[in-house]
């Protein structure tokens, strides 16, 4: 019985990050929102950095940054 080659899978790129690496201070607007929704899902929870691909230092920052929206009534707490 032959076994299935697993396709293989490219390592998702930050989509802050630029290729020369990280920018210090990392920093996402929370008034963003269109960028932000591709970060949530539709139940309105974060993706995982696996899911989205984004460093840690950008998971940190989005995670603020939708919290910010959220309060501010930008995005919402629940999915609709």
């Amino acid at each position: 019985m032959k076994r299935k080659k697993l396709a293989k899978s490219r390592k998702a790129r930050c989509r802050f990050c630029t290729k020369e690496g990280c920018p210090r201070p990392a920093f996402v607007d929370y008034k963003d929102v269109s960028n932000l929704k591709k970060l949530i899902t539709s139940q309105g929870k974060l993706f995982s950095r696996k899911r989205s691909g984004l460093c840690a230092a950008f998971q940190r920052e989005v995670s603020t940054a939708v919290k910010r929206a959220r309060f501010m009534g930008l995005l919402p707490y629940v999915g609709e």
